[in-house]
């Protein structure tokens, strides 16, 4: 049985570059990774992106940005424990515990990169249009099996991945250049949409980019030639994302009054199962700093936890064969179980979250119904065909340069790019956008 090792995992070779990539004591590539993620204008747009209250108006929620950034930090954490144990037992390149918990950092620190305007509602609306718009339907009929797989399972994985390696910094192969280790595990769906993966990890424009990554990393090919088995420290990264919602969505609940203090209390506590916090929380006498200490210690439990299960299940993960979210396999499996069970019914559901979610919604299809066909008319101008109407020339002239000229041009590609600068809105620039176009607000 094939197994990925350590050294190629950790591969600082950095995409669309022929420079030879090398760990270095003072500033790891990781740590470069997690820079120039930090600096880019897709990651600084996530501050007005949903996490779970679309357009709250109030900073005690979190935004796509906070939910990254912690993200990122329990990331971190976990990838240095799981580290230590990985550094003293294998071959590493020269990488430290450090440089994996950065690694896994960076690509925590972008997991969410990709998702349009209104959360997972955003990626929904694009997929439904797709499949059930008259305009989806036109321009699905000049598109490859291929090309039209990408838009019916359209995910903001695959967008994530393509902000990585395209759209930031366009005018240099690669995109970031990011390291194919931090790559490798950002991908939690390692396949295209062609394969049997519940989603996809890359758009056919990026398969060459997705297959270097693999390649150097050292990952396991699937059979069917469309996908690979997971980088181990994808993992890790799932697990942080699993962590953070799981206690922090629930804590911002309690904010919005959607759950009693109890509640959450006896959740957390059951996850610490310590008497000093029992005894500490007692002391104190706000509800919401009761909440901030248990939630700060239920994170130290679970980190622990996951980092002990990705080390016990080392050889599995290697292997290939490991499948199961970490946080489904930890001690605490039954009470986060609960957790995201009541989450569903009481927070996700709640009805001042599913009629903004459901707006937004209608908002992503009715911009994708105004700008495809007025984007198809003036191309098909351009090639010599029939002259484009006024309003389609006027809606166009909106759009970024990109668009108006797109290269190279097809179906495909023109749809591509306007799900792009869909997808890189705020949530309040898509409603802005949208009552301009509808004539709702000028």
């Amino acid at each position: 049985m094939p197994q990925m090792n350590w050294k190629n995992l950790l591969s600082p070779h950095r995409i669309g570059t022929d420079a030879p990539g090398k760990i270095t004591p003072e500033r790891s590539p990781f740590q470069r990774d997690f820079d120039r993620i930090v600096f880019s204008g897709s990651f600084r747009r996530l501050q007005d992106k949903t996490q779970v209250f679309p357009l709250s108006g109030t900073t005690d929620c979190h935004t796509r940005l906070t939910h990254s950034m912690e993200t990122g930090s329990i990331a971190r954490s976990l990838g240095t424990a799981a580290g230590v144990s990985i550094c003293r037992d294998a071959d590493t390149g020269g990488a430290h515990p450090s440089d994996i918990g950065a690694a896994v950092a960076a690509a925590a620190l972008a997991h969410d990169i990709g998702n349009p305007p209104m959360g997972h509602a955003g990626e929904e609306a694009i997929r439904y249009w797709f499949e059930n718009s008259s305009v989806g339907q036109d321009i699905a009929a000049y598109m490859s099996d291929a090309e039209r797989a990408d838009i019916s399972k359209y995910d903001g994985n695959a967008q994530g991945f393509r902000v990585l390696t395209r759209l930031e910094m366009p005018d240099r192969p690669g995109g970031m250049q990011l390291t194919c280790a931090t790559l490798g595990t950002f991908a939690k769906y390692p396949g295209s949409a062609k394969s049997d993966l519940k989603k996809c990890g890359f758009f056919q424009q990026e398969k060459e980019f997705f297959a270097e990554t693999a390649a150097s990393c050292g990952m396991i090919p699937d059979k069917n030639g469309e996908s690979w088995k997971r980088h181990p420290l994808s993992f890790l990264l799932e697990a942080a994302d699993d962590i953070a919602y799981l206690t922090v969505d629930f804590e911002d609940a309690l904010r919005q009054n959607l759950i009693e203090y109890s509640e959450l209390e006896s959740y957390f506590l059951d996850i610490i199962d310590t008497e000093s916090s029992r005894s500490y929380v007692k002391t104190l006498t706000s509800s919401r700093r009761k909440a901030e200490y248990l939630r700060a210690q239920a994170i130290g439990v679970l980190v622990r936890s996951a980092a002990d299960e990705f080390i016990k299940n080392h050889e599995e993960l290697l292997n290939g064969t490991w499948n199961t979210p970490l946080t489904e396999t930890i001690p605490q499996k039954e009470i986060l179980k609960k957790i995201r069970s009541r989450s569903a019914e009481s927070i996700y559901n709640h009805p001042s979250v599913a009629e903004v979610v459901g707006a937004g919604f209608e908002l992503v299809m009715g911009m994708l119904d105004i700008f495809v066909p007025c984007v198809n008319e003036t191309d098909r101008e351009k090639c010599g065909g029939k002259a484009a109407s006024t309003r389609s020339r006027r809606i166009s002239a909106m759009l970024p340069e990109i668009l108006r000229n797109p290269v190279p041009s097809s179906a495909y590609y023109r749809l591509l790019g306007i799900l792009d600068y869909i997808s890189g809105m705020t949530d309040r620039n898509a409603v802005a956008l949208y009552q301009k176009l509808k004539g709702i607000s000028l």
